[in-house]
């Protein structure tokens, strides 16, 4: 087929021949996401949701790629799925803004369960992450931002797309097949917002992994697809976006982070979206809608130096689509606290910290931070979150009114962290759950990756086994 308007063809055609010389910003851009992916990644693996699938999937049968956390691996499509789960189940992994959608988390298990089975490089893993993460962010600008705001998880959604078009670069399909593997996972791509707080989120990112990844090898082996999927009349983008989707182009004035609801396809590389947009990445494990919120009480609490006893109420003036994803004005469960808004603020007042140990069962309970949730109030903005700030308003007791906006969080392109900061999460995340031998080897292996002729030395290094610690 040659429809040079196809963008189904133009993104099989990119991916199979761009040039593997990617620029230096853009190859540290991803490293330091790579990081960032493995630091979740190693408490994740003892988080419940992630134990739970572990053992259903080894009960259908073991095989040789290494599953997080423990000695006995899985096939590969499994494998990956139990990593990505992983990776996402405390949600302390990066955003990435084009696609609306935690990427990082599905599409590095993902290639590093593939480099697994095929003997690849940490070159040619790196190699897969940047060339897929274009098309990521190219799918995620034609569809969003109504695809999101109409209940898709995105992580879900274009999170499998985006590891189809990693694999299928690793497996150096050529235009026509890497194009059906693409088209192929469309078929297998869903996932509702309504599964935000539940165990089923983090599985969404499980399933992306693995359904991209069988998306890519079913195209090598010749199953092939429509050529519509992403653009026809009932592709993607109708059936994901609406059928007013041409009302809503028209209406767009200042796009978000490049959406126009418009598959690019001529000059699908440039500019290249990791460096333009880069990613959110948290210090807090809650939903990212939450950060700006956490960044404003920081400072106020940094500059005034004032107790929870001290506080009258606070009111959160935020982005309707912000506070639409922290849907849990009581949570009563650690996976509800970090979809609220109320329950880290809570945190951050009473202890000045929201951290890992924050979101069990037992925390959730205690009373005083539930009579602290009880004097935060919000206040929705009906306008995109490229218009408007966060701002949070601090009623004291003693009558003081104190006030801070935020317009973009720490750690994303607005004020991104350090290298060393990548570090110390991990480093941090890794004591959670391995000894200081494990975590040392795991590291060396980081450190060196790029430079690894068999990326599955590093995988190797985390199939430990790693203890519950209590804190998903």
């Amino acid at each position: 087929m040659t429809d040079a308007g196809n963008p189904l063809e133009a993104y099989g055609r990119w991916l199979a021949t761009v040039s593997d010389d990617w620029p230096a910003e853009a190859v540290d851009i991803a490293y330091r996401q790579f990081i960032d992916t493995m630091a979740a990644l190693l408490p994740g693996a003892v988080a419940p949701v992630t134990l739970k699938i572990r053992e259903q999937l080894r009960a259908w049968g073991p095989g040789d790629i290494t599953v997080v956390g423990s000695t006995e691996g899985l096939t590969l499509p499994w494998a990956a799925m139990v990593n990505a789960t992983a990776a996402h189940a405390l949600d302390f992994d990066d955003n990435f803004d084009p696609a609306k959608a935690h990427i990082s988390c599905v599409m590095w298990p993902a290639i590093l369960a593939v480099a697994e089975d095929l003997g690849s490089s940490g070159a040619e893993c790196m190699d897969a992450y940047l060339a897929a993460i274009q098309i990521v962010g190219r799918i995620g600008q034609a569809v969003n931002p109504p695809h999101r705001k109409r209940g898709w998880h995105a992580t879900a959604t274009i999170g499998t797309l985006g590891t189809a078009c990693a694999v299928a670069r690793m497996l150096k399909l050529d235009a026509e097949q890497t194009a059906m593997a693409i088209s192929l996972s469309t078929s297998v791509a869903g996932g509702f917002m309504s599964q935000f707080g539940t165990m089923a989120k983090p599985l969404h990112a499980g399933n992306a992994a693995r359904s991209g990844i069988q998306s890519a090898y079913f195209a090598k082996a010749g199953v092939t697809a429509g050529w519509h999927t992403l653009d026809g009349p009932t592709g993607m983008n109708t059936l994901m976006v609406g059928p007013d989707r041409e009302e809503l182009r028209a209406a767009i004035r200042e796009p978000e982070h490049g959406q126009t609801l418009t598959f690019e396809t001529e000059n699908i590389g440039e500019p290249l979206l990791i460096v333009e947009h880069r990613f959110r990445v948290k210090r807090f494990p809650t939903c990212g809608s939450a950060h700006r919120s956490l960044d404003a009480l920081e400072d106020l609490l940094a500059e005034h130096d004032f107790a929870a006893a001290d506080v009258e109420r606070v009111d959160v003036h935020a982005p309707a689509m912000h506070l639409k994803n922290l849907m849990y004005e009581r949570p009563t469960t650690g996976l509800e606290g970090k979809f609220s808004i109320e329950y880290p603020l809570s945190c951050l007042l009473i202890a000045r910290s929201c951290s890992l140990g924050d979101f069990t069962q037992e925390a959730l309970q205690r009373s005083d931070y539930r009579q602290m949730m009880e004097r935060v109030h919000r206040h929705p903005i009906d306008r995109p979150e490229t218009e408007v700030n966060t701002t949070i308003r601090v009623t004291l007791k003693d009558g003081r009114v104190l006030e801070k906006s935020v317009f973009m969080p720490r750690g994303s392109k607005a004020a991104p962290y350090p290298t060393s900061q990548y570090w110390d999460k991990f480093d941090q995340c890794s004591a959670l759950v391995m000894s200081a031998p494990a975590r040392q080897r795991l590291r060396t292996a980081m450190e060196n990756f790029l430079d690894l002729e068999r990326a599955a030395t590093l995988s190797e290094a985390f199939g430990v086994d790693m203890q519950p610690v209590g804190h998903a």
